[in-house]
């Protein structure tokens, strides 16, 4: 089993690293376009495995793709990271380019790949890696749900006093400010949240979580990698290992949620396959509204990527 993660930058590097330690497959392949860097993480992360007790291989590659031939799936997290006062959309034309170009070399080598994107925009680079790879929507999605839903999971910890472990979180839509986070189908211990914690506060929570990149870009200066890094680990191990895990990532929607041709955050199946299976929850009318909202802002810079 070999895994490919192109982007050896925080995030890339982070999920390498957790894949290689987890033994989630034989081989991680980081590959990069500055020169030595992914040599260096991979070579990094190779040297610590005696301590850690892995077998993991890792291999780095100054933009030789050839190295990614048949791999299983691969991560995606090239493009620049945001900056204070940058929103996700900002990043649209230099990263378009940039996916663009590593799904082609990446389609090239390993064609029966599964796709992971990671780079911002989040949903409108999985539809450029879509257009770019011509994957059917079962091989190709976006790494947003988990981070978010984890987001907000924590923010609930801080509020309750409890373990992150106990909460179960939902949300749906767009990876930004227009997200649709869940209450309903928010749970401690089985505990709806909305039991726990009074409407103004979750509303508070709620706030933090869809700002919650924008957060950590103006507390460190760029963008979060622990987390994100750890997010898309855990779909590739999902995949790997056939877990049929039920996580929310961005998917082009068929018809589901009354939308169709537009990529959004929803909880899908995670297998072998990719996406095995898109489930539909029952939404209250509140919660359609937010769902449409956040599908004409994914479309609006859908379409700012069409017309580039």
């Amino acid at each position: 089993m070999k895994v490919t993660i192109v982007g050896a930058g925080n995030v890339g590097a982070t999920c390498a690293d957790i894949l290689a330690y987890r033994e989630v497959s034989n081989e991680v392949v980081l590959v990069d376009i500055k020169e030595g860097l992914s040599e260096g993480k991979s070579l990094d992360i190779f040297q610590k495995s005696s301590i850690n007790l892995y077998d993991t291989k890792t291999i780095g590659s100054t933009n030789d793709f050839s190295l990614t031939k048949d791999s299983n799936v691969v991560v995606i997290t090239s493009g620049l990271p945001r900056k204070p006062g940058m929103s996700r959309d900002d990043l649209i034309g230099t990263n378009a380019k940039i996916v663009q170009s590593v799904t082609e070399n990446i389609v090239k080598y390993s064609p029966d790949c599964i796709l992971i994107i990671v780079s911002n925009p989040l949903d409108v680079m999985t539809y450029q890696a879509h257009l770019s790879s011509k994957f059917p929507r079962e091989r190709i999605m976006g790494m947003a749900g988990i981070l978010d839903t984890a987001r907000f999971k924590a923010f609930i910890s801080y509020e309750l006093n409890v373990s992150t472990k106990d909460i179960q979180a939902l949300l749906l839509g767009g990876h930004g400010d227009t997200m649709v986070p869940l209450p309903r189908y928010t749970t401690v211990s089985g505990i709806p949240v909305t039991e726990l914690i009074d409407d103004k506060k979750l509303q508070k929570i709620i706030e933090r979580t869809k700002f919650g990149g924008g957060e950590l870009v103006k507390l460190m200066g760029t963008s979060a990698w622990y987390a994100p890094g750890s997010a898309a680990a855990q779909m590739v191990e999902a995949i790997v290992k056939d877990q049929k895990r039920i996580f929310p990532v961005c998917v082009k929607l068929e018809g589901e949620y009354g939308i169709s041709d537009c990529y959004l955050g929803v909880p899908v199946v995670l297998g072998s396959n990719g996406i095995e299976k898109v489930i539909e929850l029952k939404l209250n009318p509140e919660e359609r509204e937010s769902l449409a909202e956040s599908r004409n802002h994914v479309k609006e810079v859908m379409s700012v990527l069409e017309n580039l």
